[in-house]
């Protein structure tokens, strides 16, 4: 294919068009059919879906570098009340020098930026090839390039999400388990309370343990603190006139790289079980959350609520060429930083040692609000240093 239209107007459109259909986890196959179409249309070789329904295409290159892989993910958080919205949601509205919506930022604006940035390479080869993965599940613990990475198919030397940076290079981030701390008992009739074994009398020693374990949780230098935070209390059964048999408080962990699923479970049991007085007859359970995942391939999955933490060192080659050519290409110097919040990055980076960084457009105080945005003037000025990054990164893998 000759006279691609790589044009910033270009993709501003195609990340339009996505942001206007729905995808949210499991629902990704319209979105994914529109990426695809478009891979199709600009000339990328060996477009597929995988089984799972990741989206793939390559830049093939001249074999002389490893290749880099550009990642954004399909699926988007519920739009809540499509009232509270300034914009509609699937809209996908310019106004303002913005680009309004559900994915605006998070994240199908970078996407559609990543592809035409990588198509670059179609007409011109880079060194190596030049892969785009678009997965599924991210913003429910990153099925997608869990699975991406365990296949086998795809060898990375680095990539390169398109994650929220506001210009900046991102480095890693905190993971995130999310946990259940259970209290099981006996369940009564609240009328008769010397029948049952009552779970919530053991809640006055929990939630001042689960404090002391948060208070001690290590800090790591540009990544912060671990932090650890119960969000909600659940009993089960629900009615207000039965003793429950089980109370369950639910704990958000915001972990630092190197531990384990397993290890964070069991680190926190053992801090635990010490320091709760249990009621006669009630027992301890602590156990990662876990949810039925179905693709919309037809795949499905039991999986626990847990993304690994990750960080690439600021001297790192890959960062420190990332870095060099995203200050020619913007103009300015970006910062070297970590994300708030977890990405594919903890599979990629954490779990299977790939060099991985960030950069795109968008602030990060939009994600996941009624206020999403893309701002096309710092979208442009990210798309033209784009083929300068990945060329840069491409030779420091």
């Amino acid at each position: 294919m000759s006279a691609r239209d790589l044009s910033f107007e270009r993709v501003v459109a195609f990340a339009a068009d996505l942001v206007r259909i729905p995808s949210l986890p499991g629902n990704e196959r319209d979105l994914a059919a529109r990426v695809r179409h478009e891979l199709d249309h600009l000339g990328f070789a060996d477009v597929r879906i995988d089984e799972l329904g990741n989206v793939i295409g390559v830049a093939p290159g001249r074999g002389a570098a490893p290749a880099v892989m550009l990642s954004s993910h399909l699926d988007m958080v519920d739009v809540g009340d499509p009232a509270s919205w300034e914009y509609p949601p699937f809209g996908g509205l310019v106004d303002g020098g913005f680009l309004h919506g559900r994915g605006a930022m998070d994240i199908k604006g970078p996407l559609a930026l990543q592809t035409y940035a990588a198509a670059h390479f179609l007409d011109h080869p880079a060194d190596g090839d030049v892969i785009v993965a678009h997965t599924v599940f991210e913003e429910r613990g990153g099925w997608g390039m869990d699975a991406l990475m365990r296949s086998g198919t795809l060898r990375p030397g680095a990539v390169i999400l398109g994650e929220a940076t506001n210009g900046d290079i991102c480095l890693g981030h905190r993971g995130r388990a999310e946990l259940i701390v259970e209290i099981q008992g006996v369940a009564g009739h609240a009328s008769a309370p010397e029948r049952a074994r009552n779970p919530l009398d053991a809640l006055p020693d929990v939630i001042p343990a689960l404090q002391e374990f948060a208070a001690r949780l290590p800090f790591a230098p540009i990544l912060g603190k671990a932090t650890l935070a119960p969000t909600a209390v659940e009993t089960l059964p629900r009615s207000r006139n039965v003793i429950p048999d089980r109370a369950r408080v639910i704990v958000d962990w915001r972990t630092l790289p190197g531990l384990s699923a397993e290890d964070a479970r069991r680190t926190l049991e053992d801090f635990l079980r010490p320091r709760i007085r249990l009621p006669e007859g009630c027992a301890l359970d602590v156990r990662f959350a876990t949810e039925h995942q179905r693709s919309y391939t037809g795949l499905e999955r039991e999986r626990d609520l847990f993304t690994p933490g990750y960080l690439l060192a600021p001297d790192h080659p890959v960062a420190v060429a990332a870095a060099a050519a995203a200050r020619a290409g913007l103009g300015r110097e970006p910062a070297l930083r970590p994300w708030t919040f977890a990405t594919d990055g903890g599979h990629t980076c954490g779990e299977h040692g790939i060099p991985t960084i960030g950069f795109a457009p968008g602030e990060e105080r939009f994600a996941h609000t009624s206020r999403e945005r893309l701002d096309l003037a710092q979208a442009r000025a990210v798309y033209d240093a784009y083929p300068l990054v990945i060329r840069a990164v491409m030779g420091a893998a």
